[in-house]
């Protein structure tokens, strides 16, 4: 079906980072899933094209795009040539709209020129051991001494930290026995601070270019300089961002369906069993045919959470909506196609297996598909 979100200049862009993902990512993307994280070269030069300055401001070296629409492009065409850029969508989409709505001027100054550039990446640390989707219950916690922080706690599970020059924290400031959502705060903690250390790289099933790892600070001195927003707000903060979180999960999943259709299109043409190609069975016809147009339904019902956000009218139950819906729509999708690959598909060097293998944690990061069906089952008035 045709697509009306997209624009000419947005085309432009796309076939800019086309180029790019065919040169520059496709023909190493092996040796960065074997190193388990990027070389850190890749996003200087992609802040040399200005994809990650596109939606920082012009006053600090970047694009001053406020257009999400973009980011969505970027997703598509990496999950077209099936790779990731490592921890680049958490960083433009889930992590710089806090840099960008909470920093203050003499914040501005100090990074946003690196960040536009491609020499500062950044990471969010929220979840910790102990504690998920709960995030009032973080551990973490931070005294204030005067005109700094000192800062203790352990964080698991976060994406680019071993890249991060920058890394926002969630801690506990303060404690309200009435309210726990209260006394929580971020606070940017750089690269080489005293007591901050950068743990193992965690294995996971997929994703194997994106680094997820463990972190851990002990007495570090954190200047109140480093706060973002207010003391004590930070649990605020965090919502207003999951919408766009969230959507960009979905972008995500669609667009590695898509993918996954498209790769199994082209082998179950060249595959022959019997005497004659596997796309000639009924079975293989009907399949391709049901993933196809749950694939058009759910990229409709995305591209209008698209239009919503940009609009600034989406909701956190329509996100919640959008992020089950294609999420679970590419877990189905993928697992089919997997199928129709038959023995293949189960071989990591297939490249369904790797769809396969990265499509599952869509269902869980970003708020799991239990916690999306709580929030829906919210805006239904149901308690």
């Amino acid at each position: 079906m045709n697509r009306t979100i997209f624009r000419p200049e947005h085309e432009a862009f796309r076939e800019m980072v086309r180029a790019f993902v065919a040169k520059d990512v496709v023909p190493v993307y092996p040796e960065w899933e074997a190193a388990g994280v990027p070389p850190k070269e890749v996003f200087r030069r992609l802040g040399e094209l200005g994809i990650m300055g596109m939606n920082m401001p012009e006053e600090w070296g970047g694009g001053g795009q406020g257009d999400y629409v973009y980011n969505v492009v970027l997703q598509e065409e990496t999950a077209r040539a099936g790779v990731t850029i490592g921890p680049l969508r958490t960083h433009l989409d889930v992590i710089l709209p806090y840099f960008r709505r909470y920093c203050d001027a003499a914040q501005r100054d100090r990074w946003f020129p690196g960040i536009s550039s491609g020499e500062l990446m950044t990471a969010i640390a929220l979840t910790e051991p102990d504690t998920g989707s709960d995030l009032a219950a973080v551990r973490t916690a931070a005294r204030r001494e005067g005109d700094h922080y000192v800062l203790n706690g352990a964080k698991t599970y976060i994406t680019g930290g071993s890249l991060a020059d920058l890394v926002i924290v969630l801690c506990r400031t303060s404690t309200d026995p009435a309210n726990r959502r209260d006394g929580l705060t971020l606070l940017v903690v750089e690269d080489g601070m005293p007591g901050f250390v950068k743990g193992r790289k965690l294995e996971k099933i997929g994703l194997k270019a994106q680094d997820t790892v463990e972190l851990s600070f002990t007495d570090v001195v954190v200047p109140v300089a480093n706060r973002l927003g207010e003391a004590d707000q930070a649990f605020g903060y965090l919502g207003a961002n999951l919408p766009q979180e969230r959507l960009a999960i979905a972008v995500g999943s669609v667009a590695q369906a898509r993918a996954a259709l498209d790769l199994t299109v082209e082998y179950v043409m060249s595959r022959h069993i019997f005497g004659r190609p596997v796309s000639g069975f009924q079975n293989t016809k009907f399949e391709l045919a049901a993933m196809s147009t749950e694939i058009e339904a759910g990229q409709a019902f995305l591209d209008r959470g698209i239009e919503q956000l940009v609009a600034g009218s989406l909701s956190p139950a329509d996100a919640a909506r959008v992020k089950l819906f294609c999420t679970e729509l590419q877990g189905r999708v993928v697992d089919r196609c997997l199928q129709l690959f038959g023995g293949f598909g189960y071989i990591t060097e297939s490249p369904i297996a790797r769809l396969y293998a990265d499509a599952r944690v869509t269902r869980i990061y970003g708020g799991t598909s239990e916690v999306m069906k709580s929030i829906i089952s919210k805006s239904l008035g149901l308690s």
